[in-house]
């Protein structure tokens, strides 16, 4: 028989309650109005999409990486494990809580990935990062720029528009160094997302990792050769704040 689910911490959010549960040791959930974010048990597209981000930047001198949403580390944890150790990795979190959770009860799953000497947790919007990045240009831009946010590009997205939508993908390639990688999480294939990558000028990979269950895409995007970056970029307007890690 399971055990029962207990409530750790609580804080309320425009989104609704957030809270973290736990279940034992080492089984900890996270939901926002009733709705499960993540869990610790499922967060193998998590770890995919940090490897493919990683693994093509991770030769760069002093690599630098942008990761949206902390959730409860996976992404972070397996970014650290590719990235050599002068690597600088900015996580772009909505809720201090999410990263107190990170450092207190959920600090055991990652081995305590945000106390990495070479992490910055930011309690603000992964959109407003990208576009100082976009706008500031030379040292300011990122090599790989991860979104592991519980929303993911989807049809009729008006409201992850500011993260997903023609704009924001042009200033995601105006905010990466040459060379870079742009890594997205999403629950399906969304064509319509492909085919806005496309016209901001990158390729792209999409995998599903792992074997049975339900199985999560991972796009992987890079700017093609001879791309023109968005020049001047601006800032977006931003949309519906969702920018917790999710699963």
């Amino acid at each position: 028989m399971a055990l029962p689910w207990r409530i750790v911490d609580s804080v309320e959010t425009p989104e609704g309650l957030l809270e973290l549960r736990q279940r034992g040791e080492k089984d900890f959930l996270i939901t926002i109005g009733g709705r499960v974010l993540m869990t610790s048990s499922a967060h193998r597209s998590e770890v995919a999409l940090a490897e493919l981000a990683c693994a093509p930047v991770s030769g760069q001198p002093v690599p630098r990486v942008l990761i949206g949403g902390l959730g409860m580390g996976y992404t972070l944890r397996a970014a650290l494990d590719g990235l050599p150790a002068d690597a600088r990795v900015v996580v772009a979190e909505l809720n201090q809580m999410v990263a107190e959770w990170c450092r207190g009860p959920l600090a055991g799953l990652t081995n305590g990935a945000v106390n990495d000497p070479r992490v910055t947790v930011t309690i603000d919007d992964v959109a407003s990062l990208i576009s100082d990045a976009a706008r500031m240009g030379g040292k300011a831009k990122f090599d790989a720029i991860i979104l592991d946010l519980y929303e993911g590009p989807h049809e009729g997205m008006a409201e992850t528009e500011y993260l997903y939508g023609d704009a924001a993908l042009s200033l995601a390639g105006a905010a990466l160094a040459p060379g870079g990688a742009f890594a997205v999480w999403s629950e399906e294939p969304d064509q319509a997302f492909e085919r806005r990558l496309e016209a901001a000028g990158f390729t792209f990979s999409r995998q599903r990792p792992g074997r049975g269950g339900r199985r999560h895409m991972v796009y992987l995007a890079r700017l093609a050769s001879g791309a023109r970056q968005a020049a001047g970029a601006g800032s977006l307007k931003r949309g519906h704040r969702r920018g917790h890690g999710r699963r």
